[in-house]
Order: structure tokens, then C-alpha cells, then sequence
């Protein structure tokens, strides 16, 4: 329980409330959205003074559903905002096909005052399409930088759990919203309030843009092996162009026959095989989040002949990399 001897001193250097102009895009991720508003609520509940407001907007004045499937009531729709407030875009799922020429025109529209901008999640995408991170850096859900990449080339992407670039911020998603809003109380009135925040979120571990978002490879995968983690990892960054075991257990210092075995003790399947599964995971997400065509997905994936790559997913998938596209469609309408 917060009792007056235990709350945070703080001085409202800003004369009034901080506000922030919280946007739900359509399939928008829950988690991102409630972690970063809890953590600005227990600020204001912390230091005893209402340091920080917020308004939830959306499309149209209206409901806007989670991609859990549950509604929200927001409280307006994409209204003309004050110059000090900040805007926090929420993506979660289909960030793509719910990013609208509306939307795009509101963000550029507010962008020009000179508004602080975030994106949670998936966001991103949004935000890079709106021209907004151009030259800047940024981050993006793990599972979308492929896709991003490809949209993208002029942001340099990173796999940071957030990313503060002057006006302009982005997060991986999860829980990483909680770490910018960390950084953002922080700089506003002090770590001692910020790291009282985290102890409310029984938060232990607050992480910084120097922190990746993924697992690294022997949490992921269970073994920690430093040889096959480092085959792991190159492969991971050489899908486009793969390596041969050969190169890779020549890389390690292995031979090709002791990489076989290492990888079968380990993770029960071939080299070979893993590099595939790898190759056709990154093609999925092409295909389910760009408009990228088949051949262009297979190119990018390391496949050569689109009829082999056609073969190669349907064994994986069980269905062609056209009816996977085509049943993404068929959804979508």
C-alpha cells in the first residue's frame, strides 16, 4: 500500500500533466498497450501528483478490437492534438492491411507540429510508412523485421527491445513497453521514480536499447554448445545466400561428419534440414506480411528455382507458397 511517507518526491518541472495520446490501430497487441498506460497510472500514484493524462483514440470514435478479440471504447477519434502531447501508436497483428491512407495522413499531419511519436510493436511499420524514420533508427517485433526489411531499407532496423531517436520511438512489443515508458519517467523526473515503477510492476530487470529482444541462441534452443551456436547464428544471417555444412563446420574448426552428429545428438535433425526449416520460416513471414511475389520470396530465402522452393514449402507446410498467399487474402476480405 502507497502511503504518503513512501511516495517518490518529485518537482513538476512541466507545470502540468505530461499527456499522452494513445492510438489503437485494429488487432492492436493488449499487452503492449495496458503495460506502457499501467506504468505511466503507478507514476502518477507513486509521486502523488498526476505527473502524467492520456487519451485512447482510434480510426473512428468508436470500438476498436484487440487481437485477443476483445473491444474497447475509445475516447475519440484521430482528433487535432495539442503540440506538447505525445502520440503512441498501438500495432499488434495485420499491421500492414490496418495501416490506412486515413491514419498515414493523421500521423504525418500531427508529426509536422512537432509531436513526440511512438510505436509499440508492430508500429513500426506504420510510423516507417508514414516517412517518419527515414535515415533513423528503430525497432520492430522480431517476427516482422523480415518483412521490414524488405519495405524499409532506408531505416536502419535494429533488434533492440526499444529505440529512443530523437522525437521518434519504437518498441519490439511485450513487455519492452514497459522499458520505454521506464526511460521516458526516468528523463522526466528521475530513475528513483522510474525504478519505483518497476518495483510496483514486480519488474526485476529493467532493460535498456543496448538490449536485444529475442533469446539468444542457447536459451532458444536449449543447449549450450558454443559451436553450435555460432553455426546457429550464421546461419540465421546468411538465409539469402546459405552456407554448406562443409563451410559452416570448416568456420567452427569441425569437421562436416562431427557437425552432422552435433546437430543430431543436439537438436535431432541434419544441418541440412535445420538451415531449411530456417530458410522456410523467413519465407512464411515474407508471404504472410509483404507483397513481395513467390519468386522475390524464394530469391530472398535462398531458393534459386521457384518450383524447387514450391516443393520444399509444401513439404514443410503442407500447402503451396501461392495457397498460403491466397488463403492470407481470402481472409483479409
Amino acid at each position: 500500500m502507497v502511503t504518503q511517507s513512501n511516495l517518490i518526491s518529485v518537482s513538476n518541472q512541466q507545470g502540468g500533466p505530461r499527456r499522452f495520446a494513445f492510438v489503437l490501430i485494429e488487432e492492436f497487441s493488449l499487452l503492449s498497450f495496458a503495460a506502457a498506460l499501467d506504468a505511466l497510472r503507478i507514476a502518477n500514484r507513486m509521486s502523488g501528483k498526476p505527473l502524467y493524462s492520456w487519451t485512447v483514440l482510434g480510426e473512428s470514435a468508436d470500438i476498436v478490437f484487440c487481437s485477443a478479440g476483445t473491444s474497447f471504447r475509445v475516447d475519440d477519434g484521430l482528433v487535432e492534438l495539442k503540440r506538447d502531447d505525445t502520440v503512441i501508436l498501438c500495432g499488434g497483428m495485420n499491421i500492414q492491411r490496418r495501416t490506412s491512407k486515413k491514419l498515414l495522413n493523421w500521423v504525418r499531419r500531427e508529426t509536422r507540429k512537432g509531436l513526440s511519436v511512438g510505436g509499440l510493436c508492430t508500429a513500426a511499420y506504420t510510423m516507417a510508412k508514414a516517412g517518419l524514420l527515414n535515415g533513423r533508427r528503430a525497432t520492430i517485433h522480431w517476427e516482422n523485421q523480415d518483412s521490414f526489411t524488405e519495405d524499409f531499407d532506408e531505416v536502419e532496423l535494429t533488434k533492440s527491445v526499444f529505440i529512443k531517436d530523437g522525437k521518434f520511438m519504437t518498441t519490439a512489443g511485450g513487455t519492452s513497453s514497459i522499458d520505454l515508458m521506464l526511460k521516458l519517467i526516468a528523463e522526466d523526473f528521475g530513475e528513483d521514480l522510474a525504478n519505483a515503477v518497476a518495483d510496483q510492476l514486480i519488474y526485476s530487470s529493467i532493460r535498456t536499447d543496448q538490449d536485444t529482444q529475442r533469446l539468444s541462441v542457447p536459451t532458444r534452443i536449449g543447449v549450450r554448445h558454443p559451436k553450435l551456436s555460432q553455426v546457429i547464428q550464421m546461419m540465421e544471417t546468411n538465409i539469402e545466400e546459405p552456407i554448406s555444412p562443409s563451410l559452416l563446420a570448416k568456420y567452427v574448426g569441425m569437421s562436416t561428419r562431427q557437425l552432422e552428429r552435433l546437430f543430431r545428438r543436439y537438436l535431432n535433425r541434419s544441418p541440412k534440414r535445420y538451415y531449411m526449416e530456417l530458410r522456410l520460416q523467413k519465407a512464411r513471414n515474407l508471404l504472410m506480411q509483404t507483397d513481395m511475389s513467390v519468386i522475390n520470396v524464394a530469391l530472398a530465402c535462398g531458393f534459386a528455382s521457384p518450383s524447387h522452393f514450391s516443393k520444399c514449402y509444401r513439404a514443410h507446410y503442407q500447402t503451396t507458397p501461392y495457397r498460403e498467399r491466397g488463403s492470407l487474402s481470402a481472409t483479409s476480405s
